[in-house]
């Protein structure tokens, strides 16, 4: 993919074959591919080939380079903007050329799938070899090397969820790491609100998506989309945030262990929030505890 498609777009003899909308735009196409290629070229292969007699050791090469699979993450960002670029521009001549010289059967965009594919692939290889390595000498390192796989993921996942968000006008990255996202039902019960607001508010829940950052929690209404791929993506439209440093919480809502409370400004605006389950409730206390903390 990157001799026969991504450098072509820099051979001049296949220039004429580019539309102008195209050029320039092989960033966005190819994301930081190049720099996947070269780390597991350069880097994790020459690691893992050092431990072919010693398979039940490997867990080691996943800790040494842990930070380097970050660069997954900046390639699943930009996946959304390369489908919609491939999309516009798939029956180009240029990729149809490129597809014959390689003698290809699939496209492109199959191969743009690639690193998406390999990192959600790394948990279940990991998986697969501690059911075979209980009680040998690398289980410890294999298990550690799952969890931050795993970890990864969580995170490539998110921001996924949080590179769809529009109508914030702010800039999401000074808000923090992103800790969780997920969906809920939200009741609203401010002091300052009128009592017919406030009594309606009670029986309808809002159906809201958060996404908790270390300074704040920001509140979206999900938009399904109709379309293909991404396109079918959900897209998050803000509705308001609360900043954690005048956030408080209750865990426990009598009548419901799905049910937490966050409240702001010493209850000044109380949110009632109700998890899909009791253990996804458990996990967000714990997180907004450790942050209020």
């Amino acid at each position: 993919v990157l001799q026969g498609y991504a450098a072509e777009m820099d051979n001049p003899l296949m220039a004429h074959l580019i539309s102008p909308e195209l050029q320039n735009k092989k960033d966005i196409l190819f994301g930081n591919m190049e720099e996947i290629y070269h780390f597991h070229n350069r880097i994790f292969l020459r690691e893992l080939e050092n431990y072919v007699e010693y398979p039940e050791l490997v867990g080691r090469c996943f800790l040494d380079q842990m930070e380097d699979f970050q660069i997954y993450e900046k390639y699943c960002q930009n996946k959304p903007r390369s489908e919609s670029l491939w999309r516009q521009f798939s029956d180009s001549v240029f990729f149809q050329e490129c597809q014959r010289k390689l003698d290809h059967k699939l496209s492109l965009d199959s191969y743009l799938l690639k690193p998406v594919q390999r990192i959600t692939k790394y948990q279940l290889l990991l998986k697969e070899m501690l059911k075979y390595s209980k009680n040998c000498e690398g289980a410890e390192d294999l298990q550690e090397a799952l969890t931050s796989i795993l970890g990864i993921l969580k995170a490539v996942n998110d921001s996924m969820h949080q590179i769809a968000i529009t109508g914030y006008d702010g800039n999401l990255n000074e808000l923090g790491k992103l800790l969780m996202q997920g969906s809920f039902n939200v009741w609203t019960d401010h002091k300052k609100g009128h009592t017919k607001v406030k009594d309606l508010a009670r029986f309808k829940p809002m159906q809201r998506h958060l996404f908790l950052h270390e300074k704040a929690v920001l509140f979206c209404k999900k938009r399904e989309e109709n379309g293909e791929g991404y396109e079918k993506a959900p897209s998050y439209s803000y509705k308001h945030s609360l900043n954690m440093a005048a956030v408080g919480i209750t865990e426990n809502v009598k009548g419901d262990t799905k049910k937490f409370e966050i409240w702001y400004n010493a209850r000044e605006e109380v949110y009632i929030i109700q998890a899909p389950t009791p253990e996804v409730k458990a996990t967000w206390v714990n997180e907004i505890r450790k942050v209020l903390t």
